[in-house]
């Protein structure tokens, strides 16, 4: 039996998903990591061979029967319906078999009775098959208008800014969600190529209209802003001039973390601003160096509490190296003792990575391997490599 996506009404022999896909320079989440594993397909079939062999071999009779309804059931839940319907009359088949071979069918009223239980448990699979996959499609659509609304929202950077390549990961702690408060941008600008990534204080619509608002800003300041000092400036105060528009709370508490960044059109050298922001990294061959800054910068959002924004810094980009900017998704991931993941000590001796999206699946894959399980924050991650030679590929 082929693995069944429960967001449509047809079988896919596609695996499950990973939770991300690439798309264009960067990778968002698919709807192909909502598919039940391939394995569970086979659950329905091992249930109705075991409930045959319970039956044939326990020293009491039929009483592998509670297995045999059990399969239907499950089979309703999980399969495509043609594969309910086959497993509803495997059942009542292997149950006249055995009725059979015991030598009941010459009492017909209890033969007919016990498989009218059978095909009947068959109709309720059935129906719990039709509920499944109806709101398996509304929850599609759901996902479908989620999807649109963060391709407006936070469209992927492009995927090559003169020297530099750029690959960028959008993970939402739950497969359901699409979007969230996480944000990254990239822009060619007079002063060479902008980036931003960012974490909103908050979470739901809230947090993704001021997402909204702050990639929006970013997009207009990045190339009229003669510095970051005064890119981050703008920011905040479009941040601000949102905030008034909102509940007392949000006005009081609100903020965002944010590092912006400045590389120049040579690509010798990388400027960075942190607002509170966790640091980045700069991953050359196989060393990993943390980009931590000086003077560490209030978020943006916080300029009321009279604190100067700090002043930039200036870190060399050697050719081939590539710098990794976070979200508090990857650097706040514990593992089952509680401790966090450090990207710095996990990522070092893994190079030398070609190409910024290598550094994104090494990271993803290995954060997922320090979990263990599903994670409690969305996490964005950016990378950036300066490439040594033409435009390249995946």
């Amino acid at each position: 039996m082929a693995a069944y996506d429960p967001f449509s009404d047809t079988d896919t022999d596609a695996d499950a998903g990973t939770g991300w896909r690439v798309s264009g320079s960067g990778m968002r989440m698919g709807p192909s990591s909502t598919r039940w594993p391939r394995y569970v397909s086979f659950l329905p079939t091992a249930m109705i061979v075991g409930g045959i062999l319970w039956n044939l071999l326990s020293p009491r009779e039929y009483w592998g029967d509670y297995l045999l309804v059990a399969a239907v059931t499950v089979a309703g839940a999980l399969l495509s319906l043609r594969h309910t319907i086959v497993a509803a009359v495997a059942v009542v088949v292997v149950e006249a078999a055995l009725l059979f071979a015991g030598g009941y069918l010459g009492n017909v009223t209890a033969t007919a009775i016990e498989l009218a239980n059978l095909a009947f448990t068959g109709l309720i699979a059935v129906g719990v098959n039709r509920v499944v996959a109806r709101h398996g499609r509304r929850l599609a659509t759901v996902r479908s208008v989620a999807e649109a609304a963060q391709w407006a929202v936070l469209p992927p950077p492009p995927a090559r800014v003169g020297p530099l390549a750029v690959a960028a990961l959008y993970k939402a702690a739950q497969i359901e969600a699409l979007i969230g408060g996480d944000a990254y941008a990239v822009q060619d600008t007079p002063y060479g190529t902008r980036l931003l990534i960012a974490d909103v204080r908050g979470k739901g619509m809230g947090a993704v209209g001021v997402v909204a608002v702050l990639i929006g800003a970013f997009r207009v300041e990045a190339d009229q802003a003669p510095d970051l000092a005064e890119l981050a400036r703008q920011l905040e105060r479009a941040l601000l001039k949102e905030g008034a528009r909102r509940e007392e709370e949000i006005q009081l508490e609100g903020f965002v973390t944010a590092l912006l960044g400045e590389i120049p059109p040579d690509a010798d050298e990388v400027r960075l601003l942190n607002c509170g922001h966790p640091a980045p990294y700069l991953l050359d061959g196989g060393s990993v160096a943390t980009l931590e800054p000086g003077e560490p910068g209030h978020p943006l959002g916080m300029s009321g509490l009279g604190v100067p924004q700090a002043a930039p810094e200036t870190w060399p980009l050697p050719p081939g190296s590539t710098l990794l900017l976070v979200t508090d998704g990857v650097t706040e991931a514990r593992d089952r003792t509680g401790a966090f993941y450090e990207p710095a000590d996990r990522l070092r001796g893994r190079g030398p990575f070609r190409q910024p999206h290598q550094v994104i699946d090494t990271l993803v894959r290995d954060v997922e391997r320090w979990t263990g399980g599903p994670r409690d924050d969305d996490m964005a991650i950016l990378a950036l490599t300066r490439t040594t030679g033409g435009p390249t590929g995946r």
